[in-house]
């Protein structure tokens, strides 16, 4: 990997600190989602009650709120969690110690090898935009994960995008200041260059868009 998404991925991985993780789902989830990205969580919600199975892997895994909150279809579903950073994996699998996930510590834009039958579904929320690279080349995420997915299974998440999509001078200034100080890379991520990576990738998928967010399912 070159030397400057080495730079790019230690930047965005710095924000994710135990103090910042505390108020996460209020500041972030909560505040952000709704008036700056014009996106309520409830609809990322929705996406995990509608395609989480019961045998999952959850990748960029923030504090697990979704994971925290969705309806899975089972009690005691099969749970991993991925994830760089090392204090979201402490974090989220606290939260979720019901389900005793298994939990890796990987970078998704290497390949991946882990030692585990496949997943029915990953979910990847609020990640792409986290990543280094243009909305092109951080297609090499979907190869990565696709060799964990099951024949049938599905990905779905969501992420910020720049072009594409109606934005509010708040939501322009913040992603202008979010990718200055290096804990975005998304000025280069479009609702086409999505909807490409994921047909390059998946026989099928859609993608919705509410404000700034490209909600996405792929089989």
């Amino acid at each position: 990997m070159e030397d400057t998404n080495i730079e790019r991925i230690k930047a965005a991985q710095s924000l994710y600190t135990k103090p910042l993780l505390a108020v996460y789902d209020w500041l972030l989830l909560g505040v952000h989602c709704r008036f700056v990205w014009r996106c309520p969580s409830r609809h990322m919600l929705e996406l995990y009650n509608r395609h989480v199975s019961v045998n999952h892997l959850d990748v960029g895994v923030g504090t697990g709120y979704f994971l925290d909150r969705c309806k899975f279809p089972t009690a005691n579903p099969r749970l991993a969690l991925m994830d760089l950073n090392r204090n979201c994996l402490e974090v989220s699998g606290k939260r979720l110690a019901r389900y005793k996930p298994s939990v890796y510590q990987k970078n998704v834009l290497d390949p991946i090898n882990i030692d585990t039958p496949g997943f029915d579904s990953i979910g990847m929320m609020n990640l792409l935009h986290c990543l280094p690279g243009n909305i092109k080349s951080k297609g090499v995420v979907f190869n990565n994960l696709k060799v964990l997915l099951n024949p049938n299974g599905v990905v779905f998440g969501s992420t910020f995008l720049y072009g594409g999509v109606q934005r509010s001078l708040l939501a322009t200034y913040t992603l202008h200041l979010t990718n200055r100080l290096g804990f975005m890379t998304n000025m280069e991520d479009d609702l086409e260059g999505l909807k490409a990576i994921l047909a390059q990738h998946f026989a099928d998928s859609i993608v919705q868009v509410i404000g700034c967010v490209g909600l996405f399912v792929a089989l």
